[in-house]
């Protein structure tokens, strides 16, 4: 079946359809890296965008559900340039194709990933509707593209995050940690489960007062899709709880606890999405590299009165990528140092978070 890509410029691509047969609209953004599109394309970060794979080959290794990060498919479609039909690996339980089906998301194949791609970088991230159709009707999918909502007014975490507080225990669990799930990635849970940590998910608006009761050692802010700024209830338990117990946040729980110190963020022209970001840490001098999946970004220039400082930058384009408070326990990162996808350089912050877990 036919499918085609439209851009809210009046780009207008056509393609072959697979996965679900429906039209969606989304932010069509750009990863870079090569393999892990099975841990993309269940990353709940994406909610609210279409996810493009820049490597122009995609699906030859299948799908094992071993490697999901949440419970399913959450990016709204999905584009590459070629998909692999026959997989082979002995772990693939399924195709690309089969997964998107199963999830009720679209795909579409054979368009120009190189020359979309270019043009966001050029001219930023894009709305889009992917459509799906042997009779499209052209000039109403371009007029309906330039309408679409920005996710900038988009309140996306809802959908994506637990509804009710659910535990994760480890053999020999030394310590109890409250992890506030924003649209959290399960490597993130099993990260802190290999460390002796008990892991609560609670939702992303559950009430600071109630954390407290529970006696933690410990408060996490997870990942998570779309604008910083709209996610007030995480932001405000966020304040309640800052120098009450040891804290650290990922990816939008870095943006949110800047938010919530009194800092703010701004949206980035294409985001950063890959698995061989440069990051900088100023402790140690070194640089390593680091899997990224955000649209936003914490505005270094506001942290004045904050009580937060600069840890690591991005060596790309210097945007913050840490942060720590200079008088109580609380540091974030920008990155996922969890990887899934991508490389293992900065497993180290949950080893930092355990030690500050253990200091106070």
């Amino acid at each position: 079946m036919k499918a085609a890509l439209i851009l809210e410029d009046g780009t207008y691509v056509e393609g072959t359809a697979f996965g679900a047969e429906k039209t969606i609209e989304g932010e069509l953004v750009f990863n870079t890296s090569m393999t892990g599109y099975v841990e993309a394309l269940t990353d709940p970060s994406y909610a609210g965008q279409i996810l493009m794979m820049t490597y122009p080959l995609i699906g030859n290794y299948g799908v094992c559900r071993e490697d999901f990060e949440s419970d399913g498919v959450k990016v709204e479609g999905f584009v590459v340039r070629e998909l692999c039909k026959e997989p082979s690996n002995w772990r693939s339980e399924m195709t690309v194709d089969e997964l998107l089906k199963e999830y009720g998301v679209p795909g579409i194949e054979g368009v120009d990933t190189r020359m979309l791609t270019k043009k966001i970088r050029i001219y930023g991230a894009m709305n889009a509707i992917l459509a799906v159709g042997d009779d499209l009707d052209r000039e109403e999918l371009i007029e309906r593209a330039k309408k679409i909502t920005p996710i900038t007014e988009k309140d996306l975490v809802d959908k994506v995050c637990v509804k009710e507080p659910k535990r994760f225990e480890t053999e020999k669990g030394k310590y109890e940690v409250i992890l506030i799930d924003c649209g959290v990635k399960m490597s993130i849970v099993r990260q802190l489960l290999k460390r002796r940590v008990n892991v609560t998910l609670v939702p992303y608006n559950y009430p600071a007062e109630k954390i407290i009761e529970m006696d933690p050692d410990g408060v996490f802010v997870s990942n998570g899709p779309g604008d910083p700024a709209r996610v007030k209830p995480t932001i405000e338990t966020i304040k309640k709880l800052a120098g009450k117990v040891p804290m650290a946040g990922i990816c939008l729980g870095h943006q949110l606890t800047a938010l919530a110190l009194g800092a703010k963020t701004f949206k980035l022209k294409f985001g950063h999405r890959g698995a061989n970001q440069p990051v900088k840490d100023f402790e140690t001098g070194r640089v390593f590299i680091s899997s990224q999946n955000h649209s936003f970004a914490v505005d270094e220039k506001s942290l004045n009165g904050t009580g937060l400082e600069v840890t690591q930058i991005n060596l790309n384009d210097y945007t913050v990528e840490g942060l720590r408070h200079k008088e109580f326990p609380l540091m974030t990162v920008q990155y996922h140092p969890e990887a899934s996808p991508g490389p293992h350089d900065t497993y180290f912050f949950f080893d930092r978070y355990v030690d500050m877990l253990r200091e106070y």
